[in-house]
């Protein structure tokens, strides 16, 4: 599967992915103490929806845009919808933020990001939009390489105790990718097991995701929590069904947001047959 997020930026997946990504950054900034964030496949950070690559396929208009002409009233889904409209007040009205600019959007002077990108065209221009940013600090790396360089954090003689790993590859070859991803994150919570980890994922066929799902469920957290939305039947092999994220250590209440607002956003992507569901891998103690 080949998953180039330009061709795909606010479609079904961003938007459950973005909604998840700022209720976290919400749960863990109400707390006074600074956090760290990581973006290990950032992107650019910044999208255009009129570009040749989001016009190409269209899935924004099925995505925010629909979103956005319909605004289902849930917190969650309000914050959302007032970050993107923030974005489009600074960049423009046909713009899209990426997570690595939700996270700046959401989080405070004190927190410091790092934004991570292999791809060179697309690292250079992750830095170009940030930099103006101090908080943000742009590495041409890859991702996972990165969790092992940065992880604990620590900035001068600030340690960050707190904070989110966030995990969102292109999945261009998906199992080969759940081995990485798992690998990764096991011997990050080695060095960091206190932060929240948010790897999102796509559905296409269910049964491939069923090792991942028993191998995420063996790793050291307090906690693990499954949140999907599915906009089409669970059952084409010809398509993304629709997207999940495993969330790592989640702040506490979080299943609550979204097990409110899930069902919202299914009704208005959705197609007859969608779904939505949380479920506990691990629950809290």
């Amino acid at each position: 599967m080949n998953y180039r997020h330009a061709f795909h930026a606010g479609n079904h997946a961003d938007v459950l992915k973005h909604v998840t990504v700022l209720a976290l950054c919400d749960a863990l900034t109400s707390k006074p103490a600074p956090l760290f964030a990581l973006d290990t496949h950032a992107g650019r950070g910044l999208y255009a929806l009129d570009s040749n690559s989001a016009q190409r396929t269209g899935e924004a208009e099925g995505g925010i845009g629909r979103l956005i002409a319909e605004a289902p009233k849930h917190p969650a889904i309000t914050r959302y919808l007032a970050a993107v409209k923030a974005c489009r007040a600074q960049h423009g009205n046909a713009s899209y933020p990426g997570s690595p600019w939700l996270l700046a959007h959401a989080l405070r002077e004190g927190d410091r990001i790092a934004a991570c990108e292999l791809l060179p065209e697309e690292a250079a221009q992750l830095k170009a939009n940030f930099a103006a940013d101090t908080r943000v600090a742009v590495h041409a790396r890859d991702g996972y390489e990165a969790m092992k360089a940065l992880l604990p954090p620590k900035f001068g003689d600030v340690r960050f105790n707190r904070g989110l790993v966030l995990i969102d590859p292109p999945y261009e070859a998906q199992l080969q990718e759940f081995d990485h991803i798992i690998g990764a994150v096991r011997e990050a919570l080695v060095r960091w097991p206190q932060a929240s980890y948010a790897v999102w994922y796509p559905i296409k066929l269910r049964r491939s995701l069923n090792q991942f799902f028993r191998r995420a469920a063996t790793l050291p957290v307090k906690s693990s929590l499954l949140a999907e939305l599915m906009v089409h039947p669970d059952d084409s092999p010809l398509r993304m069904n629709g997207s999940g994220m495993l969330l790592l250590n989640p702040p506490w209440q979080l299943d609550q947001t979204l097990r409110a607002a899930l069902p919202l956003l299914q009704k208005v992507l959705g197609e007859t047959g969608a779904s939505s569901r949380i479920e506990w891998l691990k629950p809290a103690d």
